[in-house]
């Protein structure tokens, strides 16, 4: 039997995959399986890498968002796979609320030594909101929550509607709304209060966004302090605190735990791409080297915690060996890429081979660059400090992210070949 479909929202329709939307695109269609905390267990690693093997093309992509995408499903495996991931436990309690399961937290909750408050009990409540109050089933499916516990592994750069960010002592939260910089929050709540807020704060978007799907758009039109003055929620004022260390690239490598010990590893996947047999290997590595479990990343990559610290090199060598990448400083590991044109229409480029031919003419430690195969940005949360823009035919435009520039920032060259913009980027982009 086929496993029942849920409604969709008429106000919002969206063109994002899910587990019962499989969107088309060139090289087939995609899955996109949505994680809880971006955790993914051993056998759940098992059944997605098996799934993609037998109902797509074996590529699994890695979002910004720690979820991941199955690529290539065929039209007529599309309710065998559904039914294979659902068995998995892999899907919401609701159908319907497949969407709005958008809560992003660290990969290192709970492991983190810097984290002033474990959040997963906290984010566990926030999904069930999300799931259980079918009025919040109607949110965009890019609608999107953050929640961070101080962990020296967050994300701090990915816009989201609402954020809630936890303050020393772990007893507070300062939050703020799409554009409100942790350094300069709203204001603040108790941790027992933060699920009353963000269901004040749903609702109060709900009866005011008309047409709009997200909070920056309905707070362009809307002064802040008027969409705040009917929010019925007492909040206390957010201390002022310096502006966290954000650093250029993902913090790849071997990171401490609270646990006495134990260590994690942070790996990217290459371009944001595994195999299926890349998937499988590394929910065995998890099970011999350490807890059963990986935790997806908004770097597009893994996190393997639990980690005995004396095993942490061999670790890392098996990850390497499978195919990671656990050098922050490797040019392939400070490229972005979309699909481009081998699986997207829309795409002018082949964006990902031309970011591996550009890796490889790179110093280690060259600067984050982006290439996107069309305006819409669909690899990078946030603007990297060089983007490389397709154009027809193949080429590229270069920009440079600069305070006060829109879009991609100052455009500095057009119309290159992968080749002539890797020669711009070695040289340090000259005038």
């Amino acid at each position: 039997m086929k496993p029942a479909a849920p409604a969709t929202s008429a106000a919002h329709p969206s063109a994002c995959p899910g587990l019962w939307r499989v969107v088309p695109a060139r090289d087939g269609g995609i899955c996109r399986v949505k994680l809880p905390g971006g955790l993914l267990s051993s056998a759940q690693a098992r059944a997605v890498a098996e799934a993609a093997h037998l109902c797509g093309n074996g590529v699994l992509e890695l979002t910004n968002r720690g979820n991941l995408q199955i690529r290539g499903v065929r039209e007529a495996c599309q309710d065998q796979l559904l039914r294979r991931l659902l068995a998995a436990g892999l899907g919401p309690r609701d159908p319907a609320a497949d969407d709005v399961r958008n809560l992003l937290l660290s990969p290192a909750a709970g492991r983190d030594s810097a984290a002033h408050l474990d959040t997963r009990p906290l984010a566990e409540r926030l999904l069930a909101l999300l799931q259980d109050r079918p009025e919040f089933h109607g949110l965009s499916a890019k609608f999107a929550l953050q929640l961070d516990g101080g962990e020296a592994l967050a994300m701090l750069d990915h816009p989201h509607d609402i954020w809630l960010s936890a303050l020393p002592g772990g007893q507070r939260l300062a939050f703020g709304l799409a554009g409100s910089p942790r350094d300069a929050a709203l204001g603040a709540v108790a941790v027992a209060d933060a699920v009353p807020l963000v269901e004040a704060l749903l609702r109060l978007f709900l009866r005011q966004a008309g047409e709009h799907t997200r909070m920056r758009q309905l707070l362009a039109e809307r002064p802040l302090a008027a969409f705040l003055a009917d929010l019925p929620v007492a909040l206390e004022s957010a201390p002022a605190r310096p502006a966290r260390l954000r650093q250029e690239g993902p913090p790849l490598g071997v990171h401490a735990q609270v646990q006495a010990g134990l260590v994690m590893l942070l790996a990217g996947a290459p371009l944001g791409r595994l195999q299926a047999e890349q998937l499988q290997a590394l929910a065995e590595l998890a099970e011999a080297e350490g807890s059963g479990e990986l935790r997806l990343t908004p770097w597009q990559g893994l996190l393997l915690p639990d980690v005995r610290a004396e095993r942490q090199a061999r670790v890392a060598e098996a990850m390497q060996g499978i195919g990671l990448l656990l050098d922050a400083r490797a040019p392939l590991a400070r490229m972005l890429a979309c699909s481009g044109s081998a699986g997207c229409a829309r795409a002018e480029a082949d964006t990902k081979a031309d970011a591996r031919r550009l890796a490889e003419r790179l110093a280690p430690g060259c600067a984050q660059v982006h290439l996107s195969g069309c305006p819409r940005s669909c690899a990078a949360a946030h603007v990297a400090p060089y983007t490389l823009l397709a154009r027809p035919g193949g080429r590229y435009d270069l920009y440079r992210r600069e305070r006060g520039q829109a879009g991609f920032g100052r455009p500095l060259a057009s119309s290159l070949d992968i080749d002539q913009a890797g020669d711009w980027l070695a040289a340090g982009t000259p005038e």
